[in-house]
């Protein structure tokens, strides 16, 4: 009997296995205007997650003011997020091998929502920092999950452009959530300070965006429809085995294994720890304008501004690496994501001590931010998310993932304490002296260069460390594509 596999992604149809067996989209899932509303409520998911990952910086000048805390115990609070959701990684690889993603997203965004309220609930700095980390964990098991879903849902040659798309309508999310709640910080409602309005409002909406995923969101490997030769049609499901416990811990360490042991994995880990860490310390940047003396509608638009040319960036990366991962198939994306990197010696170098420090200069903040956004923000989608993709079985692109923000997750964390230390212990600033309304010329200095010891040197370091791919990328990649070929073939 010959068999006839529909899978969850769109194949051309010269894509032909033997023994007439074919491999192409058959997700049933509802369209909103031709678009699959799974990947609608996919995009939601990850508006909401960019927007609580930029809720608490935007609000830093409030939060210290509330709890009397100062740049490096701000720096802590993101630390110890970043570090517990770095660590938890690995929960979204191992369970997505035995549950659907729809379901551990929404398992995600319950938990990171519930935090998020609670930080906005709290009356103590220690309770601030234990619902941070737990908010951490809610992320570490929605993100990884939310990059496999992309991967699945786009054929190599134009998956930069997917994972573009998500971080683009993503920044949406970020572009949103800090502006709104630097907006909000500076009011109060019914009594309620505005900052702790922004974080119950969040929760409350990240809460009905998992819901929704829960209810209509279908993985794109979930079903496959079998035909045979009389044209009938029966569906099975093919992510979650039916295994004993044994077996699925055991499925989960040969995931593992299978994972760690790739050399195109270990270069871009190696990498992207280092080239993490300016975006880690760039949580400061809001606090940075207002001690400046932008008050908080002007420190939210140059905010935007930058979070603008990000987005613009990631899609803008993701699509010209497409196109030179077509004439340069094994080398196309580093070099785009060199240029990338590199790009962010010159714009920290010039934002951070060329600009002049005074609210005078608001127009070149912003246009330097914003050509800074779209030029240092390529690395993820031109290159490491769609090469990770490629150099491991479909099965295992949650894992691989997972393992990557666990790496670079933990380590990247100890940038923003280390700002808050070199701007209080080397460059003087002074948190008894901030004037929380005018701002402080010293101590806006103190933070520009704690942030420039930690955006340049790391931008360059990332960028060389790029280099080892251009000669282990494509034989992981062709590794990977014949063990695709052996397992389509067993099926």
């Amino acid at each position: 009997m010959a068999l006839r596999i529909l899978g969850s992604r769109r194949r051309h149809h010269s894509q032909v296995l033997p023994l007439r067996r074919t491999y192409h989209t058959m997700m049933k899932a509802r369209k909103v205007f031709g678009v699959s509303l799974s990947l609608i409520l996919i995009n939601m998911a990850a508006i909401m997650e960019r927007a609580d990952e930029n809720l608490l910086p935007a609000v830093y000048k409030e939060v210290s003011e509330a709890f009397v805390a100062g740049p490096t115990d701000l720096g802590y609070l993101t630390f110890i997020r970043n570090f517990v959701q770095a660590v938890s990684s690995p929960l979204a690889g191992i369970s997505v091998l035995h549950y659907d993603r729809p379901t551990v997203l929404a398992m995600g965004t319950v938990c990171w929502a519930l935090s998020t309220a609670a930080v906005g609930a709290s009356q103590h700095f220690l309770q601030v920092a234990f619902w941070r980390a737990i908010n951490g964990i809610g992320l570490a098991i929605v993100i990884p999950a939310l990059q496999s879903f992309i991967a699945d849902s786009y054929l190599d040659g134009v998956r930069g452009r997917g994972f573009g798309l998500l971080s683009l309508v993503g920044s949406v999310g970020g572009v949103g959530g800090g502006a709104v709640a630097t907006v909000m910080a500076g009011q109060e409602f019914w009594g309620i300070p505005g900052w702790r309005c922004a974080f119950i409002m969040m929760a409350l909406l990240s809460s009905l965006i998992g819901f929704l995923v829960f209810l209509f969101v279908i993985d794109p490997r979930r079903t496959l429809t079998i035909t045979n030769a009389t044209g009938t049609t029966s569906e099975r499901n093919s992510l979650i085995p039916n295994h004993s416990p044994p077996s699925a811990w055991m499925e989960s360490w040969k995931a593992v294994k299978s994972v760690m042991k790739v050399q195109t994995f270990q270069i871009i880990v190696l990498q992207g720890i280092v080239g993490s860490l300016p975006w880690t310390a760039m949580v400061f940047f809001t606090m940075w304008f207002e001690l400046i003396g932008f008050d908080h509608s002007y420190s939210a638009a140059l905010i935007s501004l930058f979070a603008l040319g990000c987005a613009m960036g990631n899609l803008l990366g993701g699509l010209i690496a497409d196109h030179m991962s077509h004439l340069y198939p094994n080398s196309g994306r580093i070099m785009c994501a060199q240029f990338s990197a590199f790009m962010g010696i010159p714009f920290s170098w010039f934002l951070l001590t060329v600009i002049p420090q005074s609210v005078s200069r608001w127009f070149t903040f912003a246009i330097t931010l914003f050509l800074m956004g779209l030029t240092i923000s390529w690395c993820g989608n031109c290159a490491n998310n769609p090469m990770f993709a490629e150099v491991v079985p479909a099965k295992h692109r949650t894992m691989i993932y997972a393992f990557d923000r666990a790496f670079e997750g933990s380590f990247s964390s100890f940038a923003a304490p280390i700002v808050g230390m070199l701007s209080e212990k080397v460059y003087g600033y002074d948190p008894k002296s901030v004037n929380l309304v005018s701002g402080s010329v010293q101590e806006a200095f103190a933070i520009s260069r704690g942030l420039l010891s930690m955006m340049a040197v790391p931008f360059g370091i990332c960028c060389l460390f790029c280099t080892p791919l251009y000669w282990r990328f494509g034989r992981d990649r062709d590794a990977a594509q014949t063990l695709n070929s052996k397992e389509q073939e067993m099926i």
